[in-house]
């Protein structure tokens, strides 16, 4: 509609000019098409044309008119708002994506020039996205529990909620949201050890990453309400000592497996020998006196829990 106004607007003032430089009919009536042609063909309806946007589906718009909020823009469709309201967004062209791995020259200079393509992009464009998004945070050398360094790394699906939060109560939703996961990471990863070997009933980082990803989302949940965030999950996709530590640790590790790994050795062995006792007590096969009984057993355990195959022995007389 309004570009027929705009259409019609033109012809009115063009056939005002005519009429004004041939001398065609009443000079007033030319004088009245040309300023209102002008003024609505020229600004006017320039201007009501601004106020169309045009949403997609998990898309908003937060519209303040000098600086006061009068609303959001929820749904996909064609809308038309006062063309004087703004819309506001400090989140537009920043990433969710954090990384501060050391690059090479060109990988950082390709790093800035995308950037600054997604800055250009982003200018202008100030919908708010509502869809599922996904932070990825850099790996971070926290100390757990036991005072260990730990290199751990969690990724946080996130969506926004509230908008008129998200605009105005943070500076930047995105990298509130970043900060605040770090936060929350370091709260709960001190709270845990890295593991617990031999110890089934205590929680660590390693055995129990169900519940400290629940715990760790609660965190977050708490501290990004205030942006109108919601916390959908959070995971951790990364955990290991520290490079200072590593090969202690699994030093540590493979001893301990070592020491459960003889035990249940022995265990076993210990049962064998009981059995092999009494199935030849039970059949009468042989009658042995003390000694010959610790004879046996010690032979028994010693091919038992030799590490190495045992060399048969055969003995062709009496043992006395």
């Amino acid at each position: 509609m309004n570009i027929l106004a705009v259409l019609a607007c033109t012809a009115a003032f063009v056939f005002g000019v005519i009429m004004v430089a041939d001398g065609i009919g009443s000079q007033p009536v030319a004088i009245v098409l040309m300023v209102v042609g002008g003024l609505y063909g020229f600004i006017i309806g320039p201007v009501v044309f601004i106020g169309l946007k045009v949403l997609k589906p998990n898309e908003a718009l937060v519209m303040t008119l000098f600086g006061n909020y009068v609303g959001t823009l929820k749904g996909a469709g064609f809308y038309w708002v006062n063309p004087f309201c703004v819309a506001v967004n400090p989140a537009a062209g920043v990433t969710s994506t954090t990384s501060a791995s050391v690059k090479a020259p060109a990988e950082s200079l390709t790093s800035a020039l995308s950037g600054l393509d997604a800055s250009l992009s982003a200018f202008g464009n100030k919908k708010v996205s509502l869809k599922d998004m996904t932070l990825n945070n850099d790996k971070q050398k926290i100390n757990d529990q036991l005072g260990n360094p730990i290199i751990i790394g969690i990724v946080v699906i996130w969506r926004v909620v509230n908008t008129a939060k998200a605009v105005f109560n943070v500076d930047n939703y995105k990298e509130y949201l970043s900060i605040q996961c770090d936060s929350a990471l370091r709260n709960i990863v001190r709270l845990y050890p890295y593991d617990n070997p031999g110890k089934d009933n205590e929680e660590s980082l390693r055995g129990s990453s169900q519940e400290v990803a629940e715990k760790l989302r609660d965190e977050i949940q708490n501290k990004v309400d205030v942006a109108g965030l919601e916390i959908v999950e959070a995971r951790i996709t990364h955990l290991s000592y520290s490079e200072e530590i590593a090969a202690v640790m699994l030093q540590r590790q493979q001893a301990s497996a070592i020491i459960d790994a003889r035990n249940m050795i022995v265990e076993g062995a210990v049962g064998m020998v009981e059995m092999a006792l009494a199935k030849l007590s039970e059949n009468d096969i042989v009658h042995l006196d003390e000694e010959r009984k610790a004879a046996m057993v010690s032979n028994l355990l010693v091919v038992l829990c030799g590490n190495r195959d045992a060399q048969p022995v055969v003995n062709s007389g009496s043992i006395y």
